[in-house]
């Protein structure tokens, strides 16, 4: 499951310390590419940075319609707000589909049993990660921003929330 090593930040932390806890989030993922200062070098110069999935965490590729019937909403604050709230962790949102789609970032180790129209991502696949805090692509960008290292989804809330979507379909058709 998701490493819990990361501490999380208190409310009453000083901006100093969600500094220093950005920081080390942007470490933590730096890890998952065989030369960590060229993730980070590639975070500095383009904003992304190309990680091999498998190491750290995989992906689960979820299409924008189908994140857009579960959550009743294509409003991008709203689906982020919600997202945070059913996932407790980082989610990119990549726009250069139509309706765009989401990749919701769990433990390798995780188990995946979501619908077909999902596809989990793993070893052998590449990810582009957006820079850890400030937002410099309008492409590929934190929908869900990872809040402390070691911080991933749990598909089976994943799963949950992907599971309303064809009743909420039926109900609208």
């Amino acid at each position: 499951m998701a490493d819990t090593t990361g501490l999380p930040t208190a409310p009453e932390s000083s901006a100093r310390e969600r500094a220093l806890d950005r920081g080390a989030v942007a470490e933590w993922f730096a890890r998952a590419h065989h030369v960590p200062p060229q993730a980070l070098a590639e975070w500095s110069n383009r904003g992304l940075a190309l990680l091999p999935l498998g190491v750290c965490f995989d992906a689960i590729r979820v299409p924008g319609q189908l994140l857009h019937t579960a959550l009743g909403s294509d409003d991008p604050q709203t689906v982020a707000a919600a997202l945070d709230d059913w996932l407790h962790g980082p989610v990119i949102h990549d726009t250069r589909t139509a309706s765009g789609c989401s990749y919701v970032l769990i433990a390798p180790d995780a188990e995946w049993e979501g619908p077909s129209a999902t596809e989990r991502l793993q070893a052998g696949t590449y990810l582009s990660v957006p820079r850890i805090g400030r937002q410099t692509s309008p492409v590929t960008f934190w929908a869900v921003p990872p809040q402390r290292y070691g911080q991933l989804c749990d598909p089976a809330h994943l799963a949950a929330l992907l599971s309303t979507a064809e009743p909420l379909k039926a109900v609208e058709s």
